[in-house]
Formats: C-alpha cells, sequence, structure tokens
C-alpha cells in the first residue's frame, strides 16, 4: 500500500472559467475553431447528458457547457441536490468538455448574447412536438447573430428529477466538502477549534430537567380495554434541560457555572450529585413550593410508549429572581446561556430584568424551546446567538407558510440576533449571520447514522456551536460543528454530554468519507 497519491482536481478546476475570462479564450466570432454550446442543470450527470455531450462535441472544436447556479433551481425543496461547484467539477472532468461556466441568471439568454457559440445543442426532449416558448428564445438570439440551434438526435430521453426522486445517492458529505473549500475551512481547522474550548468560561442559566427512561417489555393487554401489560426491566435518571447543556459545555473542555431552581425532592438530590460528579460549579436555588423537573418517559420494546411530566410552570418567586440575577452580576464569565423550557425561571417579566443583569461585552445565547407553552423566542433581543427549531420559529412570527429563507430573514430583523442556527431535524439546519462581514445563509444536512435516541440534540448542538463561535468568530465552523455534535448526540443510548473524542471521530470519519487515495 505504499506509494499512494490522492487525486487532484486541479487539472478539472481550471477548465471551470468566468464569462470573461471564456470570452479571453475563445475570442470574437468570426473563429478559426468551431464553439458549441450546451446548458443545464447537470444536477446528476446520467447517460442521457454523457450522449448529448458526446454528440455536441463531435459537432465542433470546443465544447462549453453552462450550468445553471444553485440559486436559479427551482424544481423542489431540495434542489439542486448537488451544489454548483461539484456539478461543475463533475462536467469539468470529462475529456470532451473543453470550458465549464456557472450561469448566475435564471436563464441562458445574457451568456448566449456575449458567448456567441457557433452552435446551441439541447436535449432530443427538446425538439419533441411544439417548441416551448423559453426555447424559441433561445433560437431567436442564436440566429440573430448568425449561429445554429442544433438538437440530440434520438429517442431515449432521461430525467435527473426523475433518478434523483427514484432514489437520491448519499451526497451530504460533499455539501460538506464543498461548504468548507468555499470558506477556505480544513478538517484540521474544525478540529483545532475543539482545542479552543478550555479557555472560554460559560455561565447557564435555566431550568434543570431530569430526564428519566423507564423500560420495559410487552407481555400481553387487556381484552377489554386497551391496556397494555409490560414487565419491568429498569429505570434510569439522565440530567437534561439546561443541567445537560452545562455538561456538554463541560464535556468539551469550558469552564462552567450553572444557576438553577431545583425542588426539595431526591431529584434534587440527582441533579446535585450529577453536576458535582462533572465538577459543574452549581448555584442551586432550592424552592420547596415546587417539585424538580421531571419527564418520565415509558418504552415498551424500545418504543416509547407514555410519558408522565412533574413539572410546576409557574413563574418563580421575585425573591428567587433577585438570587439569580445577583448570580448573573457577579459571576465572571466570556458568555452567558439562557437555556429556556419555561418551567418557571424565563418568562416576560423576567427575561428583561436577567437580560439587563448581564455584565457589558458577555455574548449572549439563548435556545427557547417553546413551540408547545406559552413562551416566545422573540421575548430575547440582540442576542449574539439563539437556535431555535423550525417550529419555534413559525410559532413565534405565527407564520406556517413561508420558505425557510423568509423565516431566518424575519427572525434577524425582529429581534437583532447577530447569528441565527435554525435546528430542522432530520433535515439539518440553516445557519445565518449578521455579525460583521454577511455571510450567505449556511445550509447544512445531519450528519447522524444511526439515530438511536434524538433527545437533547438541540442542547449538543447549541453547546459546541456556542463555543465554536467564540473561538473562531465564524458562523459556518459554528454551524458544522453544531450539526456533528447533533449527530453525536443522537447516536447516543440516554441523554448524555457528547465528548469531544466523539466530535472528532466524526470528523475523521467524513474526512475519511470524501478523500480518495488510490495506489499507483
Amino acid at each position: 500500500m505504499k506509494n499512494k497519491k490522492i487525486y487532484s482536481q486541479a487539472k478539472y478546476s481550471k477548465k471551470i472559467l468566468t464569462i470573461s475570462n471564456l470570452k479571453k479564450k475563445i475570442g470574437e466570432r468570426p473563429r478559426k475553431k468551431k464553439v458549441i454550446l450546451c446548458h443545464g442543470n447537470f444536477d446528476v450527470v446520467h447517460p442521457g447528458h454523457v450522449r448529448h455531450l458526446t454528440y455536441a462535441k463531435s459537432k465542433s472544436d470546443i465544447l462549453i457547457v453552462s450550468i445553471t447556479a444553485d440559486a436559479f433551481i427551482q424544481k423542489g425543496m431540495y434542489r439542486p441536490f448537488v451544489p454548483e461547484n461539484i456539478r461543475a467539477l463533475n462536467l469539468a472532468a470529462f475529456e470532451m468538455v473543453d470550458y465549464v461556466i456557472i450561469d448566475h441568471n435564471f436563464k441562458p439568454l445574457k451568456n448566449l448574447e456575449q458567448i456567441k457559440p457557433d452552435f446551441f445543442a439541447k436535449g432530443f426532449d427538446y425538439s419533441a412536438g411544439n417548441l416551448a416558448p423559453a426555447t424559441l428564445e433561445e433560437i431567436k438570439i442564436v440566429e440573430n447573430y448568425g449561429g445554429q440551434m442544433i438538437f440530440t438526435p434520438g429517442d431515449v430521453v432521461y430525467s435527473s428529477t426523475k433518478l434523483l426522486n427514484l432514489s437520491q445517492p448519499k451526497i451530504e458529505n460533499y455539501k460538506l466538502l464543498d461548504l468548507m473549500k468555499r470558506n477556505k475551512i480544513s478538517f484540521k481547522k474544525l478540529k483545532n477549534t475543539i482545542s479552543k474550548f478550555d479557555k472560554i468560561k460559560i455561565h447557564v442559566v435555566g431550568d434543570t430537567i431530569i430526564d428519566t427512561y423507564t423500560r420495559t417489555l410487552l407481555i400481553g393487554g387487556n381484552t377489554k380495554t386497551p391496556t397494555p401489560s409490560v414487565l419491568f426491566q429498569e429505570k434510569n435518571d439522565y440530567l437534561g434541560g439546561a443541567g445537560i447543556v452545562s455538561s456538554h459545555l463541560k464535556s468539551a473542555g469550558a469552564k462552567v457555572n450553572f444557576t438553577t431552581i431545583l425542588g426539595d425532592d431526591d431529584h434534587k438530590n440527582f441533579a446535585l450529585k450529577e453536576l458535582k460528579k462533572l465538577k459543574i460549579n452549581t448555584n442551586a436555588i432550592i424552592d420547596k413550593t415546587r417539585p424538580t423537573t421531571n419527564k418520565n418517559t415509558i418504552l415498551s420494546n424500545n418504543y416509547k410508549m407514555l410519558k408522565i411530566d412533574k413539572v410546576d410552570n409557574q413563574p418563580i418567586s421575585e425573591k428567587h429572581l433577585t438570587k439569580i440575577n445577583s448570580f448573573i452580576k457577579k459571576i465572571n464569565c466570556d458568555a452567558i446561556i439562557f437555556s429556556d423550557f419555561r418551567h418557571g425561571i424565563f418568562n416576560k417579566t423576567s427575561i428583561p430584568e436577567m437580560t439587563k443583569s448581564i455584565p457589558s461585552n458577555t455574548f449572549k445565547v439563548a435556545d427557547s424551546q417553546v413551540a408547545t407553552r406559552w413562551g416566545n423566542i422573540t421575548d430575547f433581543k440582540n442576542f449574539d446567538l439563539i437556535t431555535p427549531n423550525e417550529k419555534e420559529a413559525r410559532f413565534s412570527l405565527a407564520d406556517q407558510d413561508s420558505s425557510i429563507s423568509v423565516l431566518t430573514r424575519e427572525l434577524l430583523k425582529k429581534t437583532n440576533f447577530k447569528n441565527l442556527i435554525l435546528k430542522l431535524g432530520e433535515r439539518g439546519l440553516v445557519g445565518v449571520s449578521n455579525w460583521g462581514a454577511k455571510t450567505p445563509a449556511i445550509n447544512l444536512p445531519s450528519f447522524a447514522n444511526n439515530v438511536v435516541d434524538n433527545t437533547g440534540t438541540g442542547d449538543a448542538l447549541l453547546s459546541y456551536a456556542t463555543l465554536s463561535l467564540i473561538s473562531t468568530k465564524s458562523i459556518v465552523i459554528a454551524s458544522i460543528m453544531g450539526s456533528i455534535a447533533a449527530a453525536c448526540a443522537c447516536e447516543n443510548d440516554g441523554n448524555i454530554a457528547v465528548k469531544p473524542d466523539q466530535i472528532i471521530n466524526k470528523i475523521d470519519s467524513l474526512e475519511n468519507s470524501i478523500t480518495y487515495k488510490v495506489q499507483k
């Protein structure tokens, strides 16, 4: 296995030109060499494309392929399936293709006018029956400068859309690679980000939840009533809510202070014991009038059968709010996280008061999981980072219809968040920044390979995204690290803290999956 080499993309990427550089290469009409242009999305290159391009090359000396930019493809929610830079590289790798350009227009008309190819080639399917208005538009431009429209002969028609709908290839990792290359981020840089976390001091304020998993085995049921009969197997408690956020941060390497409200009960004892074990400096305010929030999930044969919540969502007393504010004011930290589950600490009255108590120049983060309760994420104003899910975002804006891009813009406008990571569940996430130099919206898929338990994935994302954003000032790195942390979390059995080794292993796995090595 010695004498390995890595395939270089440089040879092919040289074929990808801007329109101005292409015009310099081919010159103006009339040319000594004949030029032919093919245009399309080329979202998945299939046999029909190969046949089309081969035919086009046979008719001319220079074959130029133009592809529609991502922003102008409107064939469905998840299209393009392959990002424009990768689509361009795929086509450039063909020997018959001389040059590739990315067309940043809705139609290829402007490029036709500028390039003025001798031939403009379209697929056989465009010649069948009456010509479409768009095709007639193209013919008019081509014939006006003296060019010729030609169509690939044959009777076999392939469709990228149909192929994608039939079986979608897994290209999540290539989307990640494309994003990283555009932003000059290496896998090494991602891993090195973790080494900076131990310098960060975080103060977490929020609702502690004890997540209980009661596992049973279904053994029968009542024939007269829909009552299942189960055999008890085991019961396990886990630190959840703001407690697991603190655990993720501590596990990642940060120095953590945690301020919370607990009841005077056994679940309080469990929480304090776990926090002490994790060496998290805890400021626990004991409220004897309310229970420690407990959410008991009853599982049967690993299916969630029932959930029993023990909770008091009434606002905490003014006395306890004053104590929390005093901790916020006096604890020295680089960042503060408000972890809001609407179990008493956060409400319309307390949020402004606690926000005012935050020392100046402290990085402010909010995670507000309130879509099914009485809260609203827009109660948090002027924060540096917030990480709602789509349901919470739509709930806060009373908007069930708008696209994700409109949703993020409206949230930023209404709240003046500097950075927003919108969680989309199995669809991944969208990251948007108004912090310093504006970055285009970041779309990332989920990197989870084997979902065991998705409880607490958002908390892992919040923790690693926050630390990454503070360390690098990059919403791109923060989004990637948050997405990777969420993937690691849902591959764990139970709501437990994600360790840096898991993050590094996931990064290595992603890198290995898109690094090609062959023997000479």
